[in-house]
């Protein structure tokens, strides 16, 4: 078995006990935080993404809603409230990943999360975080008081 082989399946083994375990949830930085490095670090392009969750902080799904390059992905904040009615989320986790392995946010990463917030405030579905994944570390607007 190969490492990628290993990691998807530790994946698996996580995204099922976060789904369908009754007293996990995902409302600490810091579990979010390893979710989303190892779902993500590797990546060689820019992928954002949604987690999903209901009222009670347990993850729905994770949607990649939107690859991009090794730069930057698009993002429509029309599609992610789509998305989020669709699957009756009550609160959402953003993450994308920087292929370059540094995770500090951008100016662009600071406004799409902003008018995420507001979109999705329209439905009363909270945005609880925005992840961005680098190599090694990743960064959490909650826990700078981005968000």
């Amino acid at each position: 078995m190969t490492e990628n082989e290993i990691i998807e399946r530790a994946l698996k083994i996580l995204e099922d006990r976060l789904r369908y375990e009754v007293n996990v949830t995902l409302d600490s930085p810091r579990a979010v935080k390893e979710y989303c490095r190892l779902r993500f670090a590797e990546c060689e392009s820019e992928v954002f993404s949604v987690l999903w969750l209901d009222n009670r902080h347990r993850l729905i799904e994770c949607d990649e809603m939107f690859n991009g390059t090794i730069d930057g992905a698009s993002v429509y904040p029309r599609e992610v409230a789509k998305r989020a009615l669709q699957h009756n989320a009550a609160a959402c986790i953003l993450t994308h990943n920087h292929p370059s392995g540094i995770p500090e946010p951008s100016q662009a990463d600071r406004r799409i999360t902003e008018r995420l917030i507001e979109a999705l405030k329209l439905f009363e579905i909270r945005v609880l975080d925005h992840i961005i994944v680098g190599h090694n570390e990743c960064v959490s607007f909650a826990e700078r008081g981005l968000v």
